[in-house]
C-alpha cells in the first residue's frame, strides 16, 4: 500500500480514536501495531492485559473498506465485546451456539451485505465448510485471532479446535492475519506464527509488566484464616479465588458465604445455565467473589476486578500470569496472593506425568512448573522473577511482598544436611511428611514400624517447628537440591547439586523465616488516593452507584458504560457541562450523547450539596 493511502488511514484512525472511543491519544504500543496492520503485515502481538489490545484491531477494522472477522474462544467474551462496540455506535455482529438459527442467520446476512464491518465468532463456527465457502465470496481485509495462545500446544490454554485455524492462510491468502494474546513465551509465540502464517508473521512483544498488580505468596498454614484475613479489607470489591478441584471450589464458596461474603462457585461440574448465571452476576454486579477452577476467566473483560487469590499452585508460570492478569484491567491498583504448600506441587507433578502427552511436552510442562516454584520461593523481587521468565526486563518494582518486606536469608547448610541425611538413610523413597517426622523426632506408628526412630538423624531437628522444615524442603526443591519422584509415590530424592551440600562441598542459603507484607487495601487505595480529595471520593462513589443502576436497567456489565478509570477522571475533573465532559478519556460521541447529561447533572447536584454544607458550617 502506498504512503498516501497509509497516511489517510492513520488520520482517519486518529479521528475515530477520539470521536468513537473517546481517547485523545494511543496507549503505549498501540500505534505501532495499528501502523503495521495498515501496512498489511501479518502479526503476532503480545501485550499486557489492560493495555488495549482490542483497540489495536477494532480501530483498523473501522478504517478498512472491507470487513473483519474476530475469532474468540468464549461466548461470554464475544457478547461483551460486541455489546461494548454497539454502545460506542459501532455495528458489530456475533455468531455463536447460544443464539437461535434465526439470530445467527440475521447476523451473518448483515455481515454479508456490509451493514456491519466486524463479526465475532468461535473457531468452531468459522471453520465449517459452509462458513468458509460463504466467506470466500467476500472481500475480507483482516482475520483476528484473539487469545491466540490457545492455538499452541505450548500455550497455557491449548484448545484442539483452535488448531484448525492454521488452515486460514490457505483459504484467505490475501487477508491480513493478526493474532493477539497477553500470555505467550518465546516458544509459544514462534508456534503461533508458524501455524497461522508459516512463520512469516511479525512478532511484536510490548512487555509483560503490570506495575499496578501487587504480588505476594504465602505458605499454606490454615487456608481459611489466611483467605479471610486477606478478604476482610476487600468486602467492597469484586475478586476471583482460584482452586485446584471442583470439590475445593464448592467448599471455599460455601465457607465464604457463611462468613458474610457474596461468593459464587464456577466449575465444569455445574450445568451450563448455572455457569451462565453466575458469570453474568459477577460481570454485572459489584462486591461479588467468583470461586473457580481454571474453567473460569479466559477473556473475561471485567475491568474492575480488584484481586485474584490462588489457594493452590497453578500449573505453570503462563497459567499464573494469565490468571492474575484478570485483576486491575482498568490500570488501578489490584492485589494478587498465591497460597500453596508442597502437596500442591506433588499434585501438579502427578497431573503432568499421568497425562497421555508425549515426552517432550511433559518435560516442557515440568520445566514451566519449576519456574513457577522458583517464583514462589524466591527471596528477591517477585516481579523480576515473573518477568524474566518471559525474557522481559524490570526497571523498578516496589510492589511485591519481597521488595516491601525483604525475607531473612541465612546459611542453612546444616539443616539441609539433616534433611538429606534422613532422606538418604531411608532409601530416598519417602515423602516430605515422613522425612520431617524423622527429623523432628515424631514417634508415630509408621516411624516405629519402619524402625526409623533408630536412625542417627531421628530428632536432630526437634528444636525447629514443622513449618520451618516444610518451607526448607520447598526451597530445596526450588533450588534443585531435591526432586520429587512422582513414579515412586512422591518420594524425595537428592540431586547431584544436593549431594554437594550433603557432603559439605557447598553451602546453602535460604529463607529462615516466612515474612509477608500484608497488603491492606482501603476503598480509596484503588482509585488513586493520592489524587483524591474528599469531594472527589464522594462523587466517585455516587457515580458508581448510578452506573450500577444504569447497567442493571440495560442488562450490561457496569464497566461497559464507563470504566473505573474513566469515573476516577470524571470525579477529579468534575465536568459541569457536556463540552467539558467530552474531554474525559473514554467518552466518545455516542456515550456523550447517551450518558453525558445524566452524569453532568449528578456532578452538579453533589457539588451544590457540598457548597451548601460548607455555607451552613461557616454560618
Amino acid at each position: 500500500m502506498n504512503s498516501t493511502a497509509i497516511k489517510i488511514f492513520k488520520e482517519d484512525a486518529k479521528e475515530k480514536l477520539k470521536n468513537i472511543f473517546g481517547f485523545l491519544d494511543y496507549r503505549d504500543g498501540q500505534e505501532e501495531v495499528i501502523d503495521d496492520i495498515f501496512n498489511k503485515k501479518n502479526l503476532v502481538v503480545v501485550m499486557p492485559t489492560g493495555s488495549g489490545k482490542s483497540l489495536c484491531y477494532q480501530l483498523p477494522s473501522l478504517v478498512f473498506k472491507n470487513q473483519t472477522i474476530v475469532v474468540s474462544p468464549l461466548i461470554s467474551l464475544i457478547n461483551d465485546q460486541v455489546d461494548g462496540l454497539n454502545l460506542l455506535g459501532i455495528n458489530a455482529e456475533k455468531l455463536h451456539s447460544n443464539l437461535s438459527i434465526e439470530e445467527n442467520n440475521f447476523s451473518f446476512k448483515r455481515f454479508q451485505s456490509g451493514e456491519c464491518k466486524i463479526i465475532y465468532m468461535s473457531p468452531e463456527r468459522l471453520m465449517t465448510d459452509n462458513m468458509l465457502n460463504n466467506l470466500q465470496q467476500l472481500k475480507l481485509d483482516m482475520i483476528v485471532i484473539d487469545e491466540a495462545h490457545c492455538i499452541s500446544k505450548w500455550g497455557s490454554s491449548f484448545r484442539p479446535e483452535y488448531e484448525r485455524l492454521s488452515l486460514l492462510k490457505n483459504f484467505f491468502p490475501n487477508t491480513i492475519i493478526s493474532a493477539f494474546t497477553a500470555t505467550a513465551d518465546k516458544a509459544t509465540r514462534a508456534d503461533i506464527s508458524n501455524k497461522l502464517t508459516n512463520g512469516e508473521a511479525k512478532i511484536i512483544v510490548k512487555g509483560f509488566d503490570r506495575p499496578n498488580l501487587f504480588l505476594a505468596v504465602e505458605q499454606k498454614v490454615n487456608w481459611k484464616n489466611q483467605l479471610l484475613d486477606f478478604l476482610l479489607s476487600r468486602k467492597e470489591f469484586s475478586g476471583i479465588v482460584y482452586c485446584l478441584s471442583r470439590k475445593g471450589t464448592d467448599e471455599v464458596a460455601s465457607y465464604l458465604n457463611k462468613e458474610g461474603f457474596n461468593a459464587l462457585p464456577y466449575h465444569a461440574g455445574h450445568n451450563a445455565e448455572t455457569l451462565k448465571n453466575n458469570q453474568e452476576k459477577f460481570m454485572s454486579d459489584e462486591k461479588i467473589i467468583i470461586v473457580a477452577t481454571i474453567a473460569f476467566g479466559m477473556g473475561i473483560d471485567k475491568s474492575d476486578i480488584r484481586y485474584v487469590v490462588h489457594l493452590n499452585l497453578p500449573g505453570s508460570m503462563e497459567s499464573f500470569y494469565q490468571e492474575i492478569g484478570r485483576a486491575g484491567r482498568d490500570g488501578l491498583s489490584a492485589d494478587t496472593l498465591l497460597i500453596y504448600d508442597l502437596n500442591d506441587l506433588i499434585i501438579r507433578r502427578k497431573m503432568i506425568e499421568q497425562g497421555n502427552d508425549e515426552f517432550q511436552y511433559k518435560l516442557r510442562e515440568n520445566k514451566r512448573l519449576d519456574s513457577l516454584l522458583a517464583y514462589c520461593e524466591t527471596s528477591s523481587c517477585r516481579r523480576k522473577a515473573l518477568l524474566s521468565y518471559f525474557d522481559d526486563d524490570l526497571i523498578k518494582c516496589d510492589n511485591c511482598d519481597n521488595c516491601l518486606n525483604p525475607p531473612i536469608v541465612s546459611d542453612v547448610t546444616v539443616f539441609a544436611q539433616m534433611l538429606m541425611s534422613a532422606i538418604a538413610r531411608t532409601g530416598q523413597c519417602f515423602g516430605s511428611v515422613h522425612v520431617i517426622d524423622i527429623v523432628i523426632g515424631s514417634s508415630n506408628q509408621k516411624i516405629m514400624d519402619k524402625q526409623h526412630h533408630l536412625l542417627p538423624t531421628f530428632g536432630v531437628g526437634k528444636e525447629k517447628l514443622k513449618s520451618f522444615w516444610q518451607g526448607l524442603i520447598r526451597q530445596m526443591i526450588s533450588s534443585g537440591l531435591l526432586m520429587i519422584d512422582i513414579e515412586n509415590f512422591g518420594g524425595l530424592k537428592i540431586t547431584e547439586e544436593g549431594m554437594l551440600v550433603l557432603k559439605g562441598n557447598k553451602k546453602y542459603f535460604a529463607k529462615v523465616k516466612e515474612t509477608f507484607h500484608k497488603a491492606k487495601v482501603s476503598k480509596v487505595r484503588n482509585i488513586n488516593k493520592e489524587k483524591f480529595k474528599e469531594l472527589d471520593l464522594i462523587i466517585f462513589n455516587e457515580l458508581k452507584k448510578m452506573r450500577f443502576e444504569l447497567a442493571k436497567e440495560q442488562r450490561l456489565p457496569a464497566y461497559l458504560i464507563f470504566s473505573d478509570a474513566t469515573l476516577s477522571e470524571i470525579s477529579i475533573d468534575k465536568p459541569i457541562n457536556l463540552n467539558e465532559f467530552s474531554r474525559i478519556n473514554g467518552v466518545g460521541e455516542k456515550k456523550l450523547k447517551r450518558y453525558g447529561d445524566l452524569f453532568v447533572e449528578k456532578i452538579n447536584q453533589i457539588k451544590s450539596k457540598s457548597n451548601l454544607k460548607k455555607e451552613n458550617s461557616v454560618n
